[in-house]
């Protein structure tokens, strides 16, 4: 737990370092942006998406996109107008997907797919003079396809333990494929990251350490980890924490093991990010910053050893991306691509725009959805980089 009191140390400059980089443009609201049909203000260059279905997204080598839902991948030849089915599974009712999942088309085509299974979730039953869930089971699996979606084959569980969530995954230089999972752990209950590595992709897997940063509570530890390769070889990981930024991990062994864990200085609310590489080369991050833009508050959650150890900002009300030309030492003045418009009254209302996935569909198109909030938008990245 020293580590845990070495973060709340930090806490007393991360308002400065949640407003050193703010933008040079006018903050995003009503009057220089739109209202899209969820209830969100977004910048008049970004188009709203409706009707798309929820990404993760991979492009196939014939220009179609390829994303799952519910027991099924589906595909779209038209941008994502209409879909065609395919059964992922030969025993459907034994699986369902779940939302936070990971998927990748290799540089030879095969479709590698991570993911929770809904269907086997069982035994939570958080106890709040133990904090913790003892028992708690929500497996990782994975599948793959080797003809671009149409058959699924080699299902495969890879370990029974609660898995918070599945965010990421990437086909390194040396082609190893790398995806971020989460194992649940116990006495008191909190969250640990871990990756997993194939070399054959997707047919076997192998477990990275387990990044253990302690924590007490059903939302706390390390969470929802995004990676992207950066030169000569390395792999960078950023994990949610409730300790004001993302925390950082690098694997020099294409994520077999894990080491330099250690807070950035990139201010960050309890939430996902995504970390992309683009094809101008270009690292994006997509993420809910700590604080609403052009502010140092927001009101905090746990500290009571049930949601955490520690309060946390739970910011969502507004989505920020920013881009890095230098392997993430440094980022732009991070932009508001999307945020609550509170002069539209909706029902059900919109509490939040988080959970992101990004996908380039062409050089500089990119399609942002949201689990949380149900973003469907397209921007271009030349349109934000000005912004900075």
């Amino acid at each position: 737990m020293l580590i845990i009191h070495r973060v709340l140390a930090l806490t007393m400059i991360i308002a400065a370092l949640s407003n050193s980089g703010k933008a040079q443009h006018a903050y995003l609201n009503s009057n220089n942006g739109k209202s899209i049909s969820i209830g969100a203000l977004v910048y008049p260059e970004v188009d709203e998406l409706k009707g798309m279905m929820m990404g993760p997204f991979v492009k196939l080598f014939d220009g179609g996109i390829l994303t799952v839902d519910g027991t099924d991948c589906i595909i779209s030849r038209d941008e994502g107008m209409t879909w065609e089915r395919f059964p992922v599974f030969d025993n459907p009712e034994s699986f369902l997907i779940s939302d936070e999942r990971a998927i990748l088309s290799t540089s030879n085509g095969v479709i590698v797919l991570a993911f929770m299974n809904l269907k086997e979730r069982a035994n939570w039953d958080w106890q709040e003079e133990i904090s913790d869930s003892p028992g708690a089971r929500l497996p990782t699996y994975t599948v793959r396809s080797l003809d671009g979606g149409k058959t699924w084959q080699d299902v495969q569980k890879l370990h029974n333990e609660w898995t918070g969530a599945i965010r990421d995954m990437i086909e390194t230089e040396n082609g190893n494929i790398v995806f971020t999972s989460m194992m649940m752990w116990h006495h008191p209950g909190h969250h640990t990251v871990l990756t997993y590595k194939s070399g054959n992709e997707g047919k076997t897997w192998e477990r990275s350490n387990i990044i253990d940063l302690g924590g007490i509570g059903h939302h706390s530890g390390v969470t929802e980890a995004t990676l992207e390769s950066l030169p000569q070889g390395k792999l960078w990981l950023l994990m949610r924490t409730n300790w004001g930024t993302f925390w950082e991990a690098f694997s020099t062994d294409d994520g077999k093991t894990w080491n330099g864990i250690r807070p950035t200085d990139i201010p960050a609310s309890s939430a996902p990010g995504l970390l992309k590489r683009l094809e101008s080369g270009r690292l994006v991050l997509v993420w809910n910053r700590r604080f609403p833009e052009g502010t140092d508050y927001y009101p905090l959650t746990g500290g009571d050893k049930q949601w955490s150890e520690v309060a946390a900002s739970n910011h969502r009300d507004e989505l920020s991306i920013a881009f890095s030309e230098d392997e993430g030492r440094t980022w732009s003045a991070p932009s508001v691509i999307a945020k609550i418009d509170s002069s539209k009254i909706m029902d059900p209302p919109l509490r939040r725009i988080s959970y992101p996935y990004v996908f380039e569909r062409s050089p500089g198109e990119l399609w942002v959805t949201t689990m949380q909030g149900g973003l469907r938008v397209r921007l271009y990245e030349k349109d934000f980089i000005k912004k900075k």
